[in-house]
């Protein structure tokens, strides 16, 4: 049995996937599986896929197009190993990554999740570094909800959980089609720890072929934040990252001219939970979000990151 299991969903990235399996089989640490899952894709990725010969690679090809979560779901059910690490196929590892999340394991047993920081990869190989989490140490275990009203700290090709997580609090929800991995977190942390490597051992792509944000989020199913409410009542850290996405999805809403949806998520935010510029961008009407979001636009092409997170 191999110590990781490596799920790849794959939908039509054909001039990035060939350097995302690079860079898992050239890691430092060598006991994986590979498992990819085709999603249908209508390009040529599948045929790049094909071309590595590697016996710890399996491919799974899925008849339909299903989405993003249930190619992950695909993985997960096919997984051999009790550590399942995910890596979209427009993203890469740096080599130690794999050593990385293994050593986490071993220096945090009471741990469930394990993920490192990430860098932000943007057209013409503009890169900036994600948000710094403060920690006493290079890894630590961290309260995953308040340590993500920031910048996120993980995305999922920077997570590794143990199966036993699937097991307690589900796969992902194949009905979300924006945002899956916000609905996976609020379920999975709210019942195992989350140990931490703050050093960026993930390229994270934030501009590729078929990436779903283009295309806003009026017509995406978006996790049901109410539905947790429940929880968040005894848990003031979960109120208020549920309330942090709000905030996020409420500007979305208002630059697309979506004002139901925007009010729809205005109005379960407890102001308590955002800081002072997130209460007032909020105010704000949708051309000044849209202007403010061009400029930010222009200023990360010089290497200069605005954020309402300070």
């Amino acid at each position: 049995m191999p110590f990781f299991s490596v799920v790849i969903p794959l939908y039509n990235k054909e001039n990035f996937v060939a350097a995302t399996i690079n860079s898992v089989l050239t890691q430092t640490f060598t006991d994986f599986e590979v498992i990819i899952v085709n999603d249908a894709s209508t390009d040529k990725s599948l045929a790049v896929a094909q071309e590595f010969t590697d016996s710890r690679i399996t491919m799974i090809n899925h008849p339909l197009n299903k989405g993003l979560s249930a190619s992950r779901n695909t993985g997960i059910r096919n997984a051999a190993a009790e550590y399942i690490a995910f890596l979209d196929a427009d993203d890469l590892w740096k080599p130690k990554f794999l050593e990385t999340i293994r050593q986490l394991i071993t220096d945090y047993p009471e741990a469930g999740l394990f993920a490192t920081k990430y860098e932000q990869v943007y057209p013409e190989n503009i890169i900036v570094p994600s948000f710094k989490l403060q920690l006493k140490n290079r890894t630590g275990v961290v309260n995953f909800y308040r340590s993500n009203l920031n910048e996120a700290i993980y995305y999922p090709s920077c997570l590794c959980a143990r199966k036993v997580v699937f097991e307690k609090v589900g796969l992902y929800d194949e009905q979300i089609n924006f945002g899956e991995d916000i609905d996976f977190n609020i379920r999975a942390h709210q019942f195992f720890k989350l140990a931490y490597c703050n050093e960026p051992l993930v390229s994270y792509t934030m501009d590729s072929q078929n990436q779903i944000t283009r295309s806003g989020i009026s017509n995406k199913t978006l996790t049901n934040f109410d539905k947790y409410e429940i929880v968040a009542k005894n848990r003031e850290d979960i109120k208020c990252y549920l309330d942090f996405n709000r905030y996020f999805m409420a500007k979305e809403y208002r630059k697309e001219g979506n004002e139901a949806g925007y009010r729809k998520m205005v109005n379960c935010i407890d102001p308590k939970s955002l800081n002072y510029k997130q209460r007032l961008l909020l105010k704000f009407p949708g051309w000044v979000l849209r202007l403010i979001s061009k400029v930010k636009r222009s200023l990360l092409k010089k290497g200069i990151v605005l954020n309402s997170y300070d």
